[in-house]
């Protein structure tokens, strides 16, 4: 899912080539996101538009030759002159009589010239491993080496013309693989060769040719010179495509301040954003055109909890905890940065919700599109949530920069966590981290490659947490060791169940309100208004709209239970992202988008039907309520961890969505109805002790 669409879009024509380019945002400052090589288009800013959109009006436009520009036959049609010129007339046709300019590799050049040669277009510029004329580049990128055959096409022998023209997909693979020189890069570089895809090494070629032609203006040394403008160079100092030498000789030529991404590559605005995007944002205080936070500081102990939008279970255990808290320290203010539909159940207990929660990027929603019927390859879904979860941390980081939090609590705040770590001189307050699993986990579909990947993933957020142990306070685990799935990382990397209690406190199973408390069933059936001899049938399928799929077959089955048990009742909990009305239940059933206290229905009623999420599966069995689970296909949580914790508390009977028709469903209802049950008994202190853990770092 993007994480910002754009406003408006459209192209400009030069000399019959369009060139296409996006709008976003209406602030008072333009940023120009120029496109660098043409190997990429303008969503390699994928990283910075959504958030700065925010403050500013953004503008991107695909370069030609790539994305939903043209990709003109003449090679004069991509020379330096042309560029240039696009990008003013860009400017112009969304009247922008100047501009904060940001250009990455070759468009550095570009900025370069605009600053050099139309200083009045040009307020400032951010130049990120830049192309130029100064300084040492890449002895292989020449036109004599592009242009002359080589033996063996290996290495930097692969940047050459005729190799393009028979062997382009494996150039753009070597390239962009020495692009992201950074290790753990595998979803910049899936990226990279998707925008790469949608050029050819014929196209490319013409715009290798066309930097022999020369410029009409001056691109000396003295070109630098002449510019005026403040400058911030960003620079990797493992980039393996522009030397970071030039980086070094550029910024001291202008006079301009260069940041260096320690183990950077070629582009560190896709590879390390959250540092990069600080850093423009320093940049952008200091020229004055973005206002530096006014830090809050509060007499009161405050807290900024993040709850996961991904289920209301989290919520409600957060509401658990926080409750606890307060009994601890009675002065506590909370404030909950969070997105619907959390926020509806933090606003209904009173709670403060932070105003930057509404410029967060659904998570929902991308989790929404991504799910099939019944199915969520959730592991797949999280690498391509990494636009959201960037802009969600760049709000996140602006929240703790403008008020002095004593504590951020974080569950399943998985945005927070990475980029702290990556970045630990981004923290700025106590980070308490929650979490009910630890680790990727590849589903057997995914074959060699995914097993790879999360192995990968899992590698990074090892070293992570193993290099940095102090970016995280406080580390708890939502259940006890045995909680913890008994498998490896993956290859070479250590067991699970070795490895957390290293590295996490144990809090037990957290409950929003644990059934303990409810009273007897027959007191609760009464409350809820159950009649004694009705049997009752709950059906829900969560926060998001992940369910549908479930709830019809659900329906399908309903007719033929009601057969085999009198009395059957069943009520559907849609959920708020799921209207009601789009069934067509038959009579016996209810349909609810929301009903409060659920769980104390989940308690009372006599049988559960429910996907594979944690948190209503542990109340249903705190509750001892029988229950039927469907884990998500492809949903590596619930088809492992989930299962593996249910299976130790002998709770809940799984079934296969794709398996299971009407009439299997309705016999595994009437079996569980009938079924004796023996769960294992869910502790009832874990908020309790959760929160204890938590008023130490208070």
């Amino acid at each position: 899912m993007r994480a910002r669409l754009p406003d408006r879009e459209g192209f400009v024509d030069r000399d019959g080539v369009k060139v296409h380019f996006e709008v976003y945002g209406s602030g008072s400052h333009t940023l120009v996101f120029v496109p660098p090589w043409s190997i990429v288009h303008s969503r390699v800013y994928k990283a910075q538009v959504p958030f700065f959109a925010e403050h500013f009006r953004c503008v991107t436009f695909d370069p030609r030759g790539n994305g939903k520009s043209d990709r003109p036959d003449d090679i004069a049609a991509y020379s330096l002159d042309q560029y240039v010129a696009d990008t003013i007339a860009v400017m112009d046709a969304i009247n922008a009589s100047e501009a904060i300019v940001v250009g990455l590799s070759s468009a550095g050049i570009i900025c370069s010239v605009l600053a050099a040669h139309h200083p009045e277009r040009v307020t400032a510029a951010v130049l990120i491993g830049t192309v130029a004329t100064i300084g040492p580049g890449n002895p292989y990128m020449t036109p004599q080496h592009f242009g002359t055959p080589q033996q063996p096409y290996e290495g930097w022998n692969k940047y050459n013309r005729d190799y393009w023209l028979t062997n382009y997909t494996d150039f753009a693979e070597f390239f962009i693989g020495s692009i992201f020189s950074e290790p753990h890069s595998t979803k910049q570089i899936e990226d990279a060769l998707a925008w790469a895809s949608e050029t050819d090494g014929h196209i490319l070629g013409k715009t290798v040719d066309a930097r022999t032609i020369a410029p009409a203006c001056d691109v000396s040394e003295a070109m630098y010179h002449a510019i005026r403008c403040p400058v911030l160079i960003i620079h990797g100092d493992d980039d393996r495509i522009m030397p970071y030498a030039r980086g070094e000789k550029v910024a001291e030529v202008i006079g301009g301040e260069l940041v260096t991404i320690a183990g950077g590559g070629h582009i560190p605005l896709a590879r390390f954003p959250a540092k990069c995007n600080a850093a423009i944002i320093d940049f952008l205080r200091r020229i004055g055109v973005m206002p530096r936070p006014g830090t809050k500081t509060r007499k009161a102990k405050t807290v900024l909890y993040l709850s996961s939008p991904i289920g209301l279970g989290h919520a409600r255990r957060d509401l658990a905890i926080t409750r606890e808290l307060r009994k601890l320290h009675p002065d506590l203010d909370v404030h909950w940065l969070a997105q619907d539909p959390v926020t509806r159940l933090l606003e209904r207990d009173g709670e403060c919700i932070h105003p930057l929660s509404k410029r967060l990027a659904s998570e929902t929603q991308h989790i929404e599109q991504e799910s099939g019927e019944h199915e969520l390859h959730c592991f797949q879904a999280l690498r391509r949530m990494d636009e959201v979860l960037i802009k969600n941390f760049m709000h996140f980081q602006q929240a703790v920069e403008e008020t002095q939090y004593d504590l951020v609590i974080a569950d399943e705040a998985w945005d927070i966590d990475h980029y702290w770590h990556e970045h630990p001189e981004l923290k700025r307050a106590g980070l308490a981290w929650f979490t009910d699993f630890v680790g990727y986990l590849p589903m057997p579909s995914g074959g060699e490659r995914e097993a790879y990947l999360t192995t990968d993933y899992n590698a990074e957020m090892i070293k992570h947490v193993e290099n940095h142990p102090s970016v995280r306070d406080r580390a708890i685990f939502v259940g006890s060791l045995d909680d913890v799935i008994p498998r490896s990382f993956g290859e070479d990397l250590p067991v699970m169940r070795d490895w957390v209690p290293r590295h996490f406190d144990f809090s037990g199973y957290i409950i929003g309100e644990h059934p303990a408390s409810f009273g007897s069933r027959k007191d609760l059936r009464d409350q809820l208004g159950y009649n004694n001899g009705e049997r009752v049938c709950i059906v829900t399928v969560g926060g998001s709209g992940v369910g549908a799929h479930l709830i019809r077959r659900i329906l399908q089955s309903y007719p033929l239970a009601a057969e085999k048990v009198p009395g059957l009742r069943m009520i559907v909990v849609t959920g708020p992202r799921i209207d009601p009305s789009a069934f067509g239940g038959p009579p016996g059933v209810e349909l609810r988008s929301f009903v409060p206290d659920l769980d104390r229905h989940l308690a009372a009623c006599d049988l559960a039907l429910v996907q594979g999420g944690l948190t209503t599966c542990m109340e249903l069995t705190a509750a001892g309520t029988p229950f039927i689970y469907f884990p998500l296909k492809n949903h590596f949580e619930q088809n492992f961890h989930v299962a593996h914790r249910l299976d130790r508390y002998r709770a809940g009977r799984r079934m296969e969505f794709g398996t299971s028709t009407p009439e299997a469903i309705a016999d595994a209802m009437v079996a569980e109805l009938r079924r004796p049950q023996h769960f294992s008994p869910v502790e009832a202190d874990g908020a309790a002790r959760a929160a204890r853990m938590l008023a130490e770092l208070l």
